[in-house]
């Protein structure tokens, strides 16, 4: 009898997940920090990467963790040089360690939208990236850091993960890189749900995915620039009531390779703006107009003969960095449009 109810207890034990067998290999995650809000401390510097991790000890409940520190800084000092240089490091550590998970990148909200898309387009590979941070300084009471952190493990292994793209997890919600939008400077849930809504959740129990992005990423993307050694140059102009038509003369003379225009509500621009970009030619650097507004994307059609794109639903820090991207392969400004509507 005595022997039954030790059989019954190591069935229960298996059942609920209570023993463990040793030779059950855990899904191989690595962790590269950049810095960012969720490495800071009040008064002190940035905290090392292994630190960071090393604080969320939960996470090896989860997988075999590997930290690396790319760079510490906060990210709004982010550059195009750094994402190509992340990028390829991530294409280095993919071919040294083909057994990994995923990747989760700790990163800075300030500019964690514009790495999320680019890395969205770039990173060509089946192996989901997901960047993760915080709003409030681990210092803080009630930091929201590691609870992004461990949700960020916990959504990279799951098999639904794959093929969703770049995903940004924060505050038990899952965005698509392309869709995530900073809205407030403070509080934790400063990335909203946009209109296309949250692909899924971090809930304690589980990860669960409610939709997939049908926007072009990842092993789709035709942007292979692993071999470049940087990226084509655009500015950003914002137009406002009044505006200078000289203000744009300077931008579209200076040494860039494009333009975004970050426009009123619907593409909506002033007298000033209008007068600018009336009349260039097609052969003119492209010049994209891109809603400085959050939500909807801008309706119509740019002209023929002309060198406008227009960035649909895209506001102006993606359309920067799309068209940074197009023109690595193309200045065609039919083909640059093209893009943005694909992508």
């Amino acid at each position: 009898m005595y022997k039954y109810k030790i059989i019954f207890f190591l069935l229960i034990c298996f059942h609920f997940g209570l023993l463990n067998s040793q030779d059950a290999a855990k899904p191989k995650v690595l962790i590269i920090t950049t810095g960012g809000t969720i490495a800071s401390r009040a008064g002190a510097p940035l905290i090392e990467g292994s630190e960071l991790v090393h604080a969320v000890p939960r996470l090896t409940q989860y997988g075999d963790i590997e930290v690396e520190e790319f760079v510490r800084i906060g990210s709004s000092k982010m550059t195009p040089g750094i994402w190509l240089d992340l990028l390829k490091r991530i294409d280095i550590v993919l071919n040294e360690k083909p057994d990994l998970a995923c990747i989760v990148i700790t990163h800075g909200t300030d500019t964690m939208e514009e790495t999320a898309f680019f890395l969205n387009l770039t990173h060509r590979r089946k192996t989901p990236i997901i960047l993760v941070g915080s709003m409030r300084p681990s210092s803080e009471i009630s930091a929201d850091g590691p609870a992004n952190l461990l949700n960020a493990v916990r959504v990279g292994i799951s098999r639904e993960a794959v093929g969703k793209g770049v995903l940004v997890v924060l505050n038990d919600n899952i965005s698509a890189g392309r869709d995530l939008v900073k809205m407030n400077n403070r509080r934790v849930d400063a990335f909203p749900s946009t209109e296309l809504g949250f692909m899924g959740f971090a809930d304690p129990d589980t990860v669960i995915f409610y939709r997939s992005s049908v926007k072009p990423h990842t092993v789709e993307s035709e942007f292979d620039i692993l071999e470049l050694d940087s990226l084509p140059k655009v500015d950003i102009v914002k137009d406002f009531a009044g505006f200078d038509t000289e203000i744009l003369s300077y931008y579209l003379n200076r040494p860039n390779h494009g333009l975004v225009i970050s426009s009123f509500a619907g593409g909506r621009l002033s007298s000033g703006m209008t007068e600018g970009v009336t009349n260039l030619p097609e052969n003119h650097k492209p010049i994209v107009i891109s809603s400085g507004i959050g939500g909807g994307r801008i309706m119509g059609s740019n002209q023929s003969g002309s060198p406008i794109i227009i960035a649909n639903d895209l506001p102006p820090n993606k359309a920067r960095i799309l068209l940074m991207l197009a023109l690595t392969n193309t200045s065609d400004i039919r083909q640059i449009q093209d893009y943005f509507d694909k992508y």
